[in-house]
């Protein structure tokens, strides 16, 4: 393929935005008029279009649905003042897809299909990216296998495709969370560091129990000893200490090297925090919290972007926050807001002009 790839494109002949509004917008209800679809056939990418939205023909013994090679990307695209379109950090994305196509045994995806996929995908439908605090077009990037066979190996064929939905806040309040001990979402050596899609249909169960009681989300533990810190529900997660902010590192591949993640750390280095990516035990936290000296907890992700947690739970032992007083975490939040919207000097390079 080069650069100036030969992408079909069949537009709709009526936009579905001229019958709705893109005010209140929940996350994740509503598509965009197009999606991008291309096959890997033969080893290689063929039929490129962009077409209209609309439902895929699947055969019942579709790999994907039985073996589950299955992977995704989260990606945000944002207006300026200008009305110009910019997505957020998108390289990242691409590289953290191709990490995972190969955990899970599936093509590289080239990145001009996945970059200028996207953009022309983007720049046909930007007129869907909403301007308002807490929106954002969300871009889905997924890849799944698509041979028609029973049989447990690596499909020979698969599908990547791109879907927008016009998006607002993932999380609309601070949570409250209760520390998992029992169920586990990865363990070294597993799929933790990919993002497939099993891994959040195995973390389902834990979190509707943890909601039973009350509670908005799981903190995850490590397999083994069920002490040392992992993630947040589907986030990230940071801990402000004093004046240093830790989060989970990624050495044992348990947890996603998440792009909101890379941000906040860079952020927090331009307020001056130490940052330590590091084990933290619930141990420490809980000494930390009676000392005084836990100042902040939140989680980072692309949905999620900034979310406050308001309380920790573990077995008996509450930790409560009072997050009107916090600085650190709603500064974070309203930097990446102002990057991403042109009104803060974006001297990391992370907006890529649709």
């Amino acid at each position: 393929m080069t650069a100036a790839m030969d992408i079909s494109i069949t537009k709709v002949e009526r936009s579905k935005l001229l019958d709705m509004s893109l005010e209140n917008l929940p996350f994740g209800k509503y598509f965009t008029d197009h999606m991008l679809e291309a096959d890997f056939e033969n080893g290689e990418w063929k039929n490129i279009e962009i077409k209209p939205y609309q439902p895929l023909l699947l055969s019942p013994s579709l790999a994907a649905l039985h073996y589950g090679q299955a992977i995704f990307e989260g990606i945000k695209a944002y207006k300026n003042e200008e009305g110009d379109a910019f997505i957020f950090r998108p390289h990242d994305n691409f590289n953290r897809f191709n990490i995972s196509a190969e955990r899970m045994q599936m093509p590289q995806v080239p990145e001009e299909l996945f970059m200028e996929g996207m953009r022309q995908l983007i720049e046909l439908d930007k007129n869907w990216i909403p301007f308002k605090e807490d929106h954002s077009l969300y871009i889905r990037p997924f890849m799944f296998s698509s041979d028609e066979l029973i049989g447990v190996r690596p499909s020979d064929n698969y599908k990547f495709m791109i879907i927008l939905s016009p998006t607002g806040p993932y999380y609309s309040t601070p949570m409250r969370i209760y520390v998992e001990e029992q169920y586990v979402r990865a363990a070294p050596g597993g799929v933790g560091y990919a993002k497939a899609a099993g891994n959040y249909g195995a973390a389902m169960y834990a979190t509707a129990e943890a909601k039973k009681k009350g509670y908005d989300q799981v903190l995850w533990m490590d397999a083994y000893e069920h002490k040392y810190v992992q993630e947040c529900g589907t986030m990230n997660v940071f801990f402000i200490i004093g004046n240093t902010a830790i989060t989970p590192g990624l050495e044992q591949g348990t947890i996603l090297n998440g792009v909101t993640r890379q941000s906040t750390i860079a952020l927090l280095k331009e307020m001056g925090f130490t940052v330590e990516e590091r084990e933290l035990s619930i141990h420490d936290i809980i000494d930390a919290y009676k000392a005084g000296l836990l100042y902040e907890v939140f989680g980072t992700g692309t949905a999620a972007t900034i979310t406050l947690i308001k309380e920790l739970r573990y077995k008996d032992f509450d930790m409560k926050f009072d997050v009107e007083q916090w600085k650190t975490a709603p500064t974070i939040k309203r930097w990446l807001a102002d990057i991403r919207e042109g009104r803060r000097e974006d001297k990391y390079g992370w907006m890529v002009k649709v």
